[in-house]
């Protein structure tokens, strides 16, 4: 057997879930009814022109596999930004243009959440294969609806656009976890901290209100449900559970515009094992960054800047591979690298904390996923309508609790789609 680019992608992709600890999915839907012809690329568009869907549109153009052939938007400066950065690239005031043309395989929605609904559904409709951004929707009405018009699309792609499920060292973690490094799972700990004021400034006031949605309370899921949804599955995923409450609280505490949306909260996720997530962010100082911690009775493992290490108590029993793995001292604890490219790092000398110029960010490995999957399925998206509906009530139910400063309980109920 010849082993052409697309089946080497395709056994490191099954080698990875299989180091990663996981079963490879059984296609009971099949993603397309017959073998693909072997094509080179995806043709695929991107609708809205914001901060994120540059960053979609940018990594798209650097994937050997996507070919970015339209872009639509409603605001025209955003239009003649796309002819700029990407000449050649149709673009579209209207998006549904985009879902009419037959050329247009595959969309990646990123407007506003609260536009997410409709598109999803006539993408879907219009034969096409989605990645949604998640949140997918910023009610429960909507997530619902989106998730069965995903469910129901057996012959497509729908992907939800949490980062952390595919991105290689969390997959790494997750298999380590798997395999007991933590021990009797106790805690977690996530924060995500940025100086910035979510407000953006426009010439026009109808512009003005568009750009600050995040900053609309009634289309908004703020802080816990906009950004902490990706850090919170990641402990749901960790934890193999899903939360079954949340208490939160915040404030606006520096950037008093007359927003209502808060720039700093705090959150308790439960889960039903008994552990519990404990999750702040913060527009307010930048200081620390992002990271996740998860302590167990035999070890702690900290996730920062697409890196990890591992912290072991004094008592827990030594694993064979310890002996060989790289150590990294911090302050007064020592900390085994989880890193893939460790021994790599200390043969050129480098700082285990600097930056890789040469790493691939969350973004690039969700949507080399999705790739893979239109290569080489059919299987189930490793971020299916289910997982991304449920993450979405988690920061829905999330976001109620932070702004009422309240407990607020996640049923079964909330969880079935329906």
């Amino acid at each position: 057997m010849s082993l052409s680019r697309r089946n080497f992608l395709k056994l490191g992709s099954i080698a990875g879930a299989l180091a990663a600890g996981e079963r490879l999915p059984v296609a009971a839907n099949p993603v397309h009814e017959a073998p693909r012809l072997p094509v080179e690329t995806v043709a695929c568009a991107v609708i809205g022109f914001g901060e994120w869907g540059r960053e979609i549109a940018a990594t798209l153009a650097r994937m050997e596999e996507a070919e970015l052939v339209a872009v639509a938007d409603n605001y025209p400066i955003m239009l003649r930004r796309v002819q700029r950065d990407f000449p050649g690239v149709a673009t579209q005031s209207d998006y549904r243009v985009l879902l009419d043309d037959p050329a247009v395989e595959a969309v990646f929605i990123a407007t506003p959440t609260h536009l997410h609904k409709d598109i999803v559904i006539e993408a879907l409709q219009a034969g096409k294969h989605v990645y949604c951004e998640a949140p997918i929707a910023h009610t429960m009405d909507d997530a619902r609806a989106i998730a069965r018009a995903g469910r129901e699309a057996t012959n497509q792609i729908f992907q939800g656009g949490l980062l952390y499920r595919t991105e290689p060292q969390y997959r790494s973690v997750f298999g380590f976890v798997r395999s007991g490094a933590l021990g009797q799972p106790a805690m977690a700990r996530s924060q995500w901290h940025l100086k910035d004021s979510w407000r953006r400034a426009s010439a026009s006031g109808e512009r003005e209100r568009a750009l600050n949605w995040r900053l609309n309370s009634d289309l908004s899921l703020g802080l816990f449900g906009e950004v902490g949804i990706h850090q919170v599955d990641t402990a749901s995923w960790i934890f193999d559970a899903r939360p079954k409450s949340v208490s939160g609280f915040g404030g606006v505490m520096f950037w008093k515009d007359g927003r209502e949306v808060h720039d700093t909260i705090q959150a308790v996720v439960r889960y039903p094992g008994g552990e519990n997530l404990m999750y702040d962010a913060t527009l307010v100082s930048g200081f620390d960054g992002m990271y996740d911690l998860y302590f167990g009775s035999d070890s702690t493992i900290i996730l920062r800047d697409s890196k990890a290490w591992m912290f072991k108590e004094v008592d827990a029993p030594q694993l064979g591979w310890e002996v060989y793995a790289r150590k990294d001292r911090f302050y007064k604890e020592t900390g085994i690298a989880l890193l893939a490219n460790a021994t790599k790092l200390d043969a050129l000398n480098q700082d285990p904390t600097a930056d890789d110029p040469n790493a691939e960010t969350p973004l690039f490995w969700a949507l080399k996923a999705f790739m893979d999957n239109f290569f080489y399925g059919p299987f189930p998206a490793v971020i299916d309508h289910e997982r991304a509906y449920e993450s979405t009530v988690v920061a829905i139910r999330g976001a109620e609790a932070v702004r009422t400063g309240t407990s607020v309980d996640i049923t079964d109920d909330d969880y079935t789609i329906g």
